[in-house]
């Protein structure tokens, strides 16, 4: 079975993106003190060729991944070779951006209908019945 991966709405020009090898954290051996096959991403969302709408809504996200200066820095390090941590980036990149592209959808407030609403009183009023049932009938006879 193959997972088909949609092709990006926005598509980002090589040219804009950044990519740093880097040293992968963690266990390893002896090989791992030796490559650098993690990857830092680093995208500049201001200077990128990305809709003006899109940038601001990128720029406004409350994501640690995205710096204050307006750039985009993602760390792949899930695999062993560099050119599949490259890939892994370039996908996350992607997901936030297409994530940023999607509306949400407007909410509309509603209101309960005219049923609802009879039910709920007919359940106030039945419990306010009951309570007061309970109620002394002021003889002193409290029972204690």
């Amino acid at each position: 079975m193959t997972i088909r991966i949609p092709r990006p709405r926005y598509p980002i020009p090589a040219a804009e993106v950044e990519f740093v090898p880097i040293r992968a954290q963690g266990a390893g051996g002896q090989h791992v003190n030796k490559v650098s096959s993690a990857v830092h991403l680093r995208f500049d969302i201001g200077a990128s060729s990305l809709p003006q709408e899109l940038r601001a809504r990128l720029l406004a996200r409350t994501d640690q991944r995205i710096s204050r200066d307006g750039v985009i820095v993602i760390k792949a390090q899930d695999y062993r070779s560099a050119a599949r941590n490259r890939e892994d980036a370039l996908r996350r990149l992607q997901e936030l951006i297409a994530d940023a592209a999607r509306t949400p959808k407007q909410r509309r407030p509603t209101r309960p209908g005219k049923a609802a609403v009879e039910r709920r009183l007919d359940a106030k009023a039945r419990r306010g019945r009951l309570k007061s049932a309970r109620r002394s009938t002021g003889d002193g006879d409290c029972g204690s």
